[in-house]
Formats: structure tokens, C-alpha cells, sequence
């Protein structure tokens, strides 16, 4: 097949364009799209999409418009004599892309404004160059008194949409403006040893040996926290299952059922709402159970056997809604881990995106979702069994409160929660971690013992 002499014209053009640039910030405009037009969220992103070299830039750019969405959109509305219209929202992106790296990134200005407006001709719409220019290059000249305009408004300027704002003030009133803060940074890489492969202290050193500066985990005893984020094809031994990513609040899980079950070698585990499968990892890495794991969504439950895998791990796995039991084979569970579907309140720093894809009348949703959950589990539990209750929120509605009428409901349930506890705070029957910078995510746990008749 041949090309024509216009055709290769166009490709060294559009190769030319895409060295300097432009092609990383098009598919950084087109991964943003349906978290602005709020139909989707940054899961599906594809870093692979772009060449090795700029993904780093990619991701970068990706999440840190997510996180400060509320100020870019601010500003963008000032430097624009009208909305774009809903068919543009591409366009959109790219403006935000342009703010982002103006604000936060050190790309030189000629870069951050030459670049993001001539990516708006890899979208078809060469009409948009001069648009995005001249918002981009006002932008540069006025940039002190168009973001103290845009931060005239207090939620603007917290990065939150005001109802978030609204709502972590009245769940935390001492706390709220720590907790939005910590949101607004990028959370730390986190790493999980495979006790049954290695330990950290071992793997500490491994990591030393590679150039690679980690510290021990204050709370989680498999943790290890990197003190610089990295690929984890460049962690020594992470194809070989040596180790994982994993948040240390969420390491916490198998410290708490740790008791429930080590006594019991072979005891029959539940790990309910299992993906992506880091907690159902961390208890075979640690236990000799047999653990049943369920989800209801296929492409999810697909990632916990790749993790599994990996790992070197098995359990026997099911789409099942745990709001059922026809997954249920009949036989009760020593223990259940119920980490049920929340807010993600505790981990908008990883997943940015929940500033704008999560609406206030959800959380009453996802609590009666969670009630049901309780309500469904607590008879699959053997008398003298234990029900770990796990969420990554900081919302009371979810979290205290969610366990408290529980417990008033259930009369067969009490708190056991375990006594010197050096993390968190008290939260009613359980305990509430608050997202702390350069270390974990926001999580609350209630472990709950059922009565013997």
C-alpha cells in the first residue's frame, strides 16, 4: 500500500506534534472528559496510551486536574465569554490541562501553552488553538488577581465542591480542614510484604540495595512506605510475589481478624465485596484458612484472581451479591470480612475523581446499602464468629452510626473491638482513621463478635 505524498506530509506533522508534546496532553484531555461531563472516573484510564516517557506526565496531569477541579473550573470560567458547549467538554479538558500545568507543574509557560493548544488539532478542532491560547496566555499575564477572584470562594479555594465541604465540617468540626487538606495531596506508595515469601525488615534492605528509601510502617507489620513513588516493575521481586501495594490502613484488616482465626487453622473465612483483592491477599498470606471470596462485579472478581496468581495464593472465588445468599453453599463462617461499598472518603487523595463523580444524596444510599449488607452476613456467622465491618470513609452516617443501630437491631452482636489500640481515634463500637499526609488513608473498623446461643 502506498501513501500519498500529502498523507506522509500529515503523519511527520502529526509525529512532529507528538514529540513536542501534544499527543500526552490529547489523551490526558480525552481520559478527563468523562470525569468533568460526570459519567465516568479515571478507573478505566489507560496509561499505555501514550509513549513510556510521558507517562509519568500523563498520570500526573491526569489526577492532579481531578484534584484541584474545583479551582481550575473557577478560573477557567473567568477567562472564557462563555461556557464551551456540552460536545466540547475535550476542549474543556485541555483548558484545565493548560491551568493544571501553569499552576502546579514546572513545565515552562512557552510549553505548558504551545503544547495543550495545538493538542486541540489532534481532536479535530483546530478552531480551539487560538481559543485555548489566548485563555492560556491571559491566564500567564493576570494570574495573582484571577486566583484570588476564583478563591474568594472558601470551597474553591479547599479544592472541594462546597456540599464535601459542608459535610466533613459537620462530621469532623475540629478536624475538617486537616481532612480536606491531606485530600488534596497525593497519598504515599505503600508496599505490603508477603510474609510467607520474606519480612520487611529483609525486604527493607532489598529495597536499600536497589536505591529504593522506604521506612517501617508505624501501625501495619507487613508495611513499608517509599519515601518517592516508583513502578512496581521496578520493586525487587514484585513479579515473584515478594511484595504488594497496599494503603496501611488497609493492611489493618488482617490484624484484627487475626485473632478470630489464627487459632483455627482451616477455619472457614468469608471475604464479602473481595476486590481488588488486596485484603483477601493479605489473610491467605498470613493464615491457614479456607477463604471463600465474592463480588458482584465480573471484571473486578477477574483482577483478584490476577492477584492471586501473581501471589502465588488460591481461594475459592464467586460473583455473588452479598446482598443475597445464592452464592451461599449453606455452611456458616468462622469469620466475615464485610468491607463494604462507601464514600471513599478516606481515600479521595487516591482517587481524586470522587470530588466530582460522588453527590450528596449518595451517602444515604451506600448507608442503606450497608445495612443491608450487615443484615444479609450476620446470620452466615457461627456463634463465637467475628464480623470485621470496614470502610475507606471518615463519614459518620457509614462508619459509628452505621454499627450503632446495628448493634441495637442485632441482639446477638457486641463490640470486640481489641483494647491498647495505638491508631485512630474511638468512633462508638469501633475505631476512625483520619487521612494523614505522607502516611494512611482515611478507614474505619468495628470487629464484632457473635453470642453463642
Amino acid at each position: 500500500m502506498t501513501t500519498s505524498r500529502s498523507g506522509r506530509h500529515q503523519n511527520r506533522a502529526t509525529n512532529a506534534r507528538n514529540d513536542k508534546g501534544e499527543c500526552v496532553r490529547f489523551s490526558a484531555a480525552k481520559a478527563l472528559v468523562p470525569v468533568i461531563t460526570g459519567k465516568g472516573s479515571l478507573a478505566s484510564m489507560d496509561e499505555h496510551q501514550v509513549v513510556a516517557k510521558d507517562r509519568a506526565l500523563f498520570k500526573a496531569m491526569c489526577f492532579g486536574v481531578c484534584r484541584t477541579l474545583p479551582r481550575l473550573e473557577a478560573i477557567a470560567s473567568q477567562l472564557l465569554e462563555k461556557p464551551f458547549k456540552s460536545r466540547d467538554a475535550d476542549v474543556q479538558a485541555l483548558l484545565l490541562l493548560g491551568l493544571f500545568q501553569l499552576l502546579y507543574l514546572r513545565i515552562p509557560a512557552h510549553a505548558a501553552v504551545g503544547e495543550t493548544a495545538g493538542a486541540a488539532r489532534l481532536l479535530g478542532k483546530s478552531w480551539a488553538t487560538r481559543v485555548l491560547n489566548g485563555c492560556l496566555r491571559r491566564f500567564t499575564r493576570e494570574s495573582a488577581t484571577l486566583q484570588a477572584e476564583a478563591d474568594r470562594d472558601p470551597a474553591v479555594a479547599l479544592l472541594h465542591p462546597r456540599w464535601w465541604v459542608k459535610t466533613m465540617r459537620q462530621a469532623w468540626p475540629d478536624d475538617w480542614k486537616d481532612i480536606l487538606e491531606a485530600n488534596n495531596q497525593p497519598g504515599p506508595m505503600t508496599l505490603r510484604v508477603n510474609r510467607r515469601l520474606s519480612d520487611r525488615e529483609a525486604y527493607l534492605e532489598e529495597l536499600g540495595a536497589a536505591g529504593i528509601s522506604a521506612h517501617l510502617c508505624a501501625h501495619a507489620p507487613d508495611g513499608l512506605t517509599l519515601e518517592t513513588p516508583i513502578d512496581v516493575d521496578s520493586l525487587p521481586n514484585f513479579r515473584q510475589g515478594h511484595v504488594s501495594v497496599q494503603d496501611e490502613a488497609a493492611q489493618i484488616s488482617a490484624v484484627l481478624l487475626g485473632p478470630a482465626i489464627a487459632p483455627r487453622p482451616g477455619a472457614r473465612v468469608l471475604d464479602a465485596c473481595c476486590a481488588p483483592g488486596g485484603k483477601t491477599a493479605h489473610l491467605l498470606e498470613l493464615f491457614d484458612i479456607q477463604l471463600q471470596a465474592i463480588d458482584s462485579d465480573s471484571t473486578r472478581l477477574a483482577r483478584v484472581e490476577d492477584t492471586l496468581t501473581r501471589l502465588g495464593l488460591s481461594a475459592t472465588l464467586a460473583q455473588g451479591d452479598a446482598t443475597e445468599r445464592d452464592w451461599w453453599d449453606g455452611t456458616p463462617f468462622d469469620a466475615i470480612l464485610l468491607d463494604a461499598p462507601c464514600s471513599g472518603s478516606g481515600v479521595i487523595r487516591r482517587h481524586p475523581d470522587i470530588k466530582r463523580l460522588r453527590r450528596q444524596g449518595d451517602i444515604t444510599q451506600l448507608a442503606e446499602l450497608q445495612a443491608k449488607l450487615l443484615d444479609n452476613l450476620w446470620p452466615l456467622l457461627k456463634p463465637g464468629g467475628t464480623l470485621l465491618y470496614a470502610t475507606c470513609s471518615v463519614l459518620p452516617m457509614e462508619n459509628s452510626e452505621q454499627i450503632a443501630a446495628f448493634l441495637e437491631r442485632t441482639p446477638d452482636a457486641r463490640p470486640h473491638m481489641p483494647s491498647g489500640i495505638s491508631w485512630g481515634r474511638e468512633a462508638g463500637a469501633g475505631r476512625q482513621l483520619l487521612p494523614v499526609p505522607n502516611s494512611h488513608d482515611g478507614f474505619f473498623y468495628a470487629r464484632l463478635l457473635k453470642e453463642s446461643a
